[in-house]
């Protein structure tokens, strides 16, 4: 199945979006189940739905952390599940040598929060011709995203997104402020709400990060209220035994419900 970045980017101009998937690749039939059960969803609800896993969470808390299958693996599995479930796939790179490898497989290249000022890599992610998601850095202010954008557009592509998860607040602690939403959006891209991220507590358990799922419905439900045009979440069928971002995954079962939710929101005149 061919790669089609414009025609998603279009509908992400015109509708909601949802970017959801377990943390990282665990296992080829875990991947498998989720992006079935999410794109039955998508189906059902008539909402654009991209499938999100990593191949390799080069970030971890600690240097045992589990990190996924790897790139060559990682990506395999990543384009049997677009085949499979005809989801276009989002996917993080690391580094700019990945990004001309990763783009043959995926629709999105995601940059992580932490990287979000490497040139290099920024550049390398655009030139494929994907979108780019790039998630805004828990150090930076919303409007120092514009320097972000700059870099994109320097390479003639104008399609990329752009993702609050959050800001630090003290130690082990995130805070959002939904003013970034609307900052954001006056950089002239779609932005994106990860709503998981923004509730995990970095590092909070000492060898790895802790979280608080259950705030994951009131802050997506406000982030659309305030005018994202995404959706981000981490998603597993059983997030206490989940190998990574477990305790800020939202339950598989509970997808549903919270996007019909969603989709209430975005449907009320000006909402977005």
């Amino acid at each position: 199945m061919a790669v089609d970045s414009a025609a998603l980017y279009a509908k992400s101009l015109t509708g909601p979006f949802v970017l959801a998937g377990p943390c990282v690749l665990e296992s080829r039939q875990l991947a498998l189940d989720v992006a079935r059960e999410l794109a039955a969803i998508a189906q059902r609800l008539e909402l654009t739905m991209v499938f999100k896993s990593s191949y390799d969470k080069a970030n971890r808390t600690s240097a045992s952390s589990f990190r996924g299958p790897g790139l060559d693996m990682g990506l395999s599995w990543l384009a049997e599940v677009r085949e499979a479930t005809g989801l276009p796939v989002v996917t993080d790179i690391h580094l700019p040598e990945q990004a001309e490898r990763v783009a043959q497989v995926a629709d999105v290249l995601q940059i992580p929060a932490f990287l979000c000022r490497q040139t290099d890599l920024l550049v390398a992610a655009a030139e494929t011709g994907r979108i780019v998601n790039v998630k805004k850095g828990q150090f930076l202010a919303p409007l120092d995203m514009k320097n972000v954008a700059d870099k994109l557009r320097s390479t003639g592509n104008g399609r990329f997104w752009l993702t609050e998860r959050g800001s630090c607040f003290g130690y082990n602690n995130l805070v959002v402020d939904m003013r970034s939403l609307s900052l954001m959006r006056g950089l002239g891209a779609p932005v994106v709400f990860d709503a998981t991220h923004s509730v995990q507590l970095p590092g909070g358990q000492g060898g790895s990060s802790g979280g608080q799922r259950e705030f994951v419905p009131v802050l997506a439900a406000a982030a659309v209220a305030a005018g994202a045009s995404g959706v981000f979440l981490e998603v597993h069928p059983d997030p206490d035994r989940a190998l990574c971002d477990g305790p800020n995954s939202l339950p598989l079962s509970q997808v549903e419900g919270l996007l019909r939710r969603l989709m209430a929101i975005w449907s009320v005149p000006d909402a977005g």
